[in-house]
């Protein structure tokens, strides 16, 4: 079985560098477990669907919580495509409207 990659958009590597430590460890472990396992075995906690073809990688730190937003992308090729600090109880409209803009513009 061949392994999947998880890839980052150029615009959200800055957004997990600027996530505290712990979390940035705990995204980049999800992202671990994406690539050995695929995303069809890993499932919740770790991550979920969003909408259409978007899904979340979901962490917990000692600061707070954030997702990752990502799509499937050409053979076994993950794309996280926006790193933000979750705020609300669902996932900000603006942050899936990013998300998706980021991923037009790679089409």
């Amino acid at each position: 079985m061949s392994q999947w990659t998880v890839q980052f958009h150029p615009a959200s590597e800055p957004e997990l560098r600027a996530l505290p430590a712990d979390m940035q460890a705990r995204l980049l472990r999800v992202a671990g477990l994406l690539e050995a396992f695929g995303p069809q075995k890993v499932g919740m906690p770790h991550v979920r669907p969003l909408e259409d073809k978007l899904w979340e990688i979901r962490v917990q730190g000692r600061d707070g919580i954030a997702r990752a937003v990502y799509v499937a992308m050409h053979g076994r090729t993950l794309t996280v495509l926006h790193v933000f600090v979750k705020k609300t109880q669902t996932t900000p409209r603006a942050a899936i409207d990013t998300a998706r803009k980021r991923l037009e513009a790679m089409r």
